[in-house]
């Protein structure tokens, strides 16, 4: 949390430091909007901080000095990243942006006076994936969809997933492989200034901030490797640069928004790719014990996988 609250403003600063440090590990997101209540989501569940006895709320001056910190104090140097809509910070953190959008021929030119920041604060959580080692990998890992509803811990299991392709398992015969990662959000490695805030193993590349489908072209071309990581796929040339990597014969683990492989099959973008049998493995993901927590695993026909019928 220390490389949050260096960029947080001082009053909000002290708002959470008042929290115990059990408290902050659970911290999910912290929401500025301007003359709107400080919002902290803790464990999914919205809160709103008092400071003696009264809701704090979010000044404009608030709001200049979360700017000013984001930008070391110089807007030039956030010129790309207002683009986006959000800001990685060190540790991997990312802080999203609303305000008024400036457009030029269709396109975000960049956003002006930020009236609203959401700190979401990255999770690294060794070993969550481990559990699904035998579901997954079966004389080579299988290609592989992580779905489930937004901040059900999505990128945070395809983030662990990644870390243990990468650095194998000699005790499950499990060789490390080259991994890419087409990190279009900035999300899963969390890299500032190209280098990964996070532990992802020996043999990962990654194309930061690139789009998805230009991104996994790129790679396949440059970096030769053997899976390819994707976080949250949906367009229809996404869904081409997939089948163009997997006809290359690369592993893909991609995460996509839904609850159900039922859902998938309603999304026109994608509905063909998952038909196809491309896919071999569909981790449903739910918050029913906290984000991560795995639904069920099921197979490219969509019957739920027992571990005793694992390989």
């Amino acid at each position: 949390m220390e490389e949050v609250l260096r960029v947080l403003p001082e009053g909000v600063k002290e708002i959470i430091k008042q929290y115990s440090k059990q408290e902050r590990g659970g911290i999910e997101e912290i929401r500025l909007r301007i003359n709107r209540p400080l919002e902290v989501i803790i464990n999914g569940s919205p809160q709103f901080p008092r400071l003696n006895g009264r809701e704090y709320y979010v000044s404009r001056e608030d709001a200049s000095q979360m700017t000013n910190k984001l930008s070391q104090y110089s807007l030039y140097a956030l010129e790309e990243e207002l683009k986006k809509g959000f800001v990685t910070i060190q540790g991997g953190h990312r802080v999203g942006l609303a305000g008024k959008v400036i457009t030029s021929n269709g396109s975000v030119k960049a956003i002006r006076d930020i009236a609203s920041f959401n700190v979401r604060i990255a999770k690294q959580k060794i070993g969550i994936a481990t559990p699904l080692l035998s579901y997954l990998y079966s004389d080579g890992w299988m290609n592989t969809v992580i779905l489930g509803p937004p901040n059900s811990g999505k990128t945070t299991l395809l983030r662990d997933l990644t870390r243990l392709m990468a650095e194998g398992d000699k005790g499950r015969r499990i060789a490390s492989s080259k991994v890419g990662i087409i990190d279009e959000r900035s999300e899963i490695a969390g890299c500032v200034k190209g280098i990964p805030q996070h532990q992802l193993g020996k043999r990962v590349d990654i194309l930061d901030a690139c789009p998805k489908a230009e991104g996994m072209m790129m790679m396949i071309r440059s970096m030769s490797p053997d899976i390819l990581i994707v976080d949250e796929i949906g367009g229809l040339k996404e869904s081409e640069a997939i089948i163009e990597a997997v006809n290359a014969g690369i592993r893909l683990v991609v995460t996509v928004h839904g609850n159900t492989i039922e859902d998938l099959y309603r999304r026109p973008s994608i509905q063909e790719l998952i038909r196809s049998g491309m896919f071999k493995r569909f981790v449903e993901l739910s918050r029913t014990r906290g984000p991560g927590t795995v639904k069920s695993v099921k197979d490219h026909k969509g019957n739920e996988i027992r571990r005793s019928k694992v390989i």
